[in-house]
């Protein structure tokens, strides 16, 4: 099942890249997204690409990130020799099977619970939290599940645009609203900016909603639960370990950086 979704992933993939009428040419369906055989009609493959790949837009997953999965989610990169001495001084290979592991049921619970109990990664620049974050909500959309993946900075900045914006757009209220009450958020890059207590506000206006009616929640961070304390306050990261359960990722480099040269 897992890779049948994840064939269709990389074929929304595709059609995302040319144009949203690409399936027009399908040679199976010729454009009607339907196949027939003898008295019956099934959906074709193209159509189920294409519906897969409108989730991924609403769920505002971008293309690369789009990639991400939990089969390609390489251990090699975590070290077995070196420790992290915040997370119960285990290797940094352990802290990466311990958050894999965690992923993984989180995805298995919001499948079978509208209120899973969400995750908190946090880690350094560069140790695959994003990644993980991103293998989630692919694998949620796959399935069918409502997800909205949202950098932290993005959506406060987007909020802030509302303010000056005469027309058109989605308003404030209408952006809160979608991170309150979507089937699964995902808030990437929760750390040191400039939170002010407008900012905080926010943050806690959409914690404490999701909180109070238990709907699963994904958080990443390079801060740890005291500096996100010092940085949001008690009360929003009162409810963010409430919400979360706190998985930590270590690396000696930045994983992208170690790529990126192993590429050349």
């Amino acid at each position: 099942m897992r890779r049948g979704i994840e064939d269709l992933r990389r074929g929304a993939t595709q059609i995302d890249k040319f144009s949203p009428e690409s399936t027009d040419g399908c040679p199976e369906c010729h454009g009607r997204g339907l196949v027939l055989t003898g008295d019956e009609a099934r959906q074709c493959r193209c159509m189920q690409q294409k519906i897969l790949s409108n989730r991924f837009r609403h769920a505002n997953i971008a293309m690369l990130m789009r990639q991400f999965s939990f089969s390609e989610f390489e251990f090699k990169y975590y070290s077995k020799q070196l420790r992290d001495d915040s997370a119960v001084n285990i290797t940094y290979y352990e802290t990466a099977q311990r958050a894999f592991n965690a992923a993984r049921r989180f995805v298995r619970e919001c499948l079978e619970s509208e209120h899973a109990r969400g995750l908190l990664l946090s880690g350094p620049v560069g140790c695959g939290k994003t990644y993980l974050a991103g293998a989630i909500a692919n694998e949620l959309v796959g399935y069918g599940i409502e997800v909205l993946f949202t950098v932290v900075p993005d959506l406060l900045d987007e909020i802030r645009s509302t303010y000056d914006r005469q027309e058109g757009g989605q308003s404030e209220i209408e952006l809160l609203e979608a991170a309150r009450k979507v089937g699964v958020l995902i808030l990437d890059d929760l750390g040191a900016h400039n939170y002010t207590e407008w900012t905080r506000n926010k943050l806690y206006s959409i914690l404490n909603f999701r909180l109070i009616h238990q709907l699963p929640t994904v958080i990443t961070t390079n801060l740890t639960l005291q500096e996100l304390d010092s940085y949001l306050g008690e009360r929003t990261t009162s409810r963010i370990v409430q919400l979360c359960r706190a998985y930590r990722l270590a690396a000696e480099r930045d994983i992208r950086l170690v790529k990126s040269q192993e590429s050349r």
